[in-house]
Formats: C-alpha cells, structure tokens, sequence
C-alpha cells in the first residue's frame, strides 16, 4: 500500500494571462513505514505538490492514488483519501481555533464519524503520539507555548489515524531545541507505521534522515532516489536556492584539494577517509 504519484502537471489560473505551471511531470512514491522528503527553493511547487497527495488539489494531468484509491473530483474517494492522508500546513499553529485542546483534537474524528464515546480515548492517545501531557484537555490551546501549539496541530492531524502524514516545513520558525524535538517525533512516528512525506528546504535532514530524496527545481523533478546517490549529485550542481550540509561542502572542497574522500553528511566515514589520506601522506614523505 502506498502513495503513488505519476507524471502531474498542475496548472494555476489556467487560460488566463497569469496561467502558472506549478508542477511538470512529478512523479514519487511513498509507502507505510518510509520517510520521503521534498526538497527545492521557494516557489519549487513543494506546498503545491503536498496537497496534491490529499486531494486538496486534482491534477491538471498525470494521477494521484492513495493505497489503490485515485484521486478524482467526484465520489467517496476524496473522503477515503483525506482520512489516510493528513496534510500539516507550515506553522500549523496559526490554524488553531478551538475552546479547548480536546476539542481541538476531536474535531477530525468527529468529522469522519468517531462516536462521542470513543473520541476521549481518541484524543488522549493522539496527544501522547505528540508528547503532550493528557491533562492539557481543558486547557485553551492559545495557552499553550509555541512548541505546544505546533505539536497540538499535529495530535489533531494524526486523531483521523491517517496511514500517511505530509508535513510542510514542519520546523520552520523553531529554534534548535524545537527542531531537535520535532525531528525526534518524526522518527517515532516512522517507526510507528506511518508513511511520511517531509516538505523541507534542509538538506541536512533530508540526507540523514530520510529514505527517500525528491529534488523539485521550477516545478519539474530533478532527481529523485536514495540520499546517498543524490549527495554525489550535489557537488557537480547543487540546488538552486539551497545550503549544502556543511559536512557535505567540506568534504567537497577538500576533493577539490586532491584528498580522495567521500562526499557524505557522516562524520565518522569523512573523519576516518581524511585519516587514511593524511596517514598515507606522511608515509610517503617518510619514505622519501
């Protein structure tokens, strides 16, 4: 079971004098228990693309499915889509609207049809998914502090039990300690089962992190595969818009002095190829 997304193109305003073509010829896949990221500059077509995998958009060409199921205008199948796939828009915070974290919480079940007896249970669970105490219930979610809130927007998302969560810049606007945090959930939540697609612009996290790369540049794909063939790509031509892991432009400038060193974001194998170099190179001169 998984999500399948095959060639689409979608098209902003289409047949006016501001037709935009925000995606051409997108494909991905992503099944349950693997972590894909997205990655590409502002106005790549990411936030377009991820609510796509929703049904929050229909493709102007190619197609979407979400375990089998295609993603069409009319029919059951929207609704069967949306209860697989929750979509977690960037600063989701800014979305809350509830008199109360249970209620917060609850409103997607109830919406899919979680009887009133259930949703306690409901509510309790998906906040422990998040790491939110469960005597929080009663409490206001603006009362809440700013890490709270976002993990709250997420407790909601995953209270529909979706199979597959897409998160947009999930840690943008969080310091160190918030990212670490969430970056850590996020790693709970694949060994949990679900399927994860990660909208993000950071390199660093999507090569350590993720099972699966998709680089978007203006709309069109322009790799997608494993993290350790895509860093071998980022030294010829690097993403237009993006910072290189530091590790990774190291070990790059370092090629460029002549080292023989693996362009690779894992300190250890850097660190143990600069070792190897440097020892052959005093053996040399001593021999010498």
């Amino acid at each position: 079971m998984s999500i399948a997304v095959e060639s689409i193109k979608y098209v902003y305003h289409s047949g006016t004098p501001v037709e935009t073509v925000a995606l051409d010829g997108v494909s991905l896949s992503v099944d349950r228990g693997e972590w894909v990221a997205v990655v590409g500059h502002t106005g790549s077509g990411k936030s377009t693309l991820a609510q796509h995998l929703n049904a929050l958009l229909l493709p102007t060409k190619g197609s979407v499915f979400v375990d089998d199921i295609p993603a069409v205008s009319k029919g059951a199948q929207l609704k069967a889509i949306r209860r697989r796939v929750g979509l977690v828009f960037q600063y989701p915070e800014q979305q809350l609207f509830a008199e109360s974290v249970f209620d917060e919480v609850a409103f997607a079940p109830r919406n899919f049809g979680v009887p009133e007896e259930e949703l306690d249970k409901v509510v309790r669970s998906s906040l422990r998914l998040v790491g939110l105490d469960e005597g929080m219930v009663s409490r206001s979610p603006f009362s809440l502090s700013g890490g709270e809130q976002r993990r709250l927007a997420i407790a909601s998302v995953l209270a529909a039990r979706p199979s597959y969560i897409v998160l947009d810049e999930p840690t943008a606007g969080l310091d160190a300690r918030g990212k670490k945090e969430l970056v850590s959930l996020l790693r709970s939540f694949k060994e949990e089962g679900f399927g994860i697609v990660h909208i993000t612009h950071d390199l660093d996290i999507a090569l350590k992190l993720c099972d699966s790369v998709l680089v978007l540049e203006d709309g069109k794909s322009r790799f997608w595969g494993a993290p350790s063939v895509f860093v071998e790509q980022l030294i010829e031509h690097p993403p237009k818009g993006l910072v290189l892991p530091p590790l990774v432009e190291l070990a790059w400038k370092l090629r460029q002095r002549g080292m023989d060193v693996p362009v690779t974001w894992d300190v250890e194998r850097l660190f143990s190829a600069v070792a190897k170099e440097v020892s052959s190179c005093v053996s040399s001169s001593t021999s010498h």
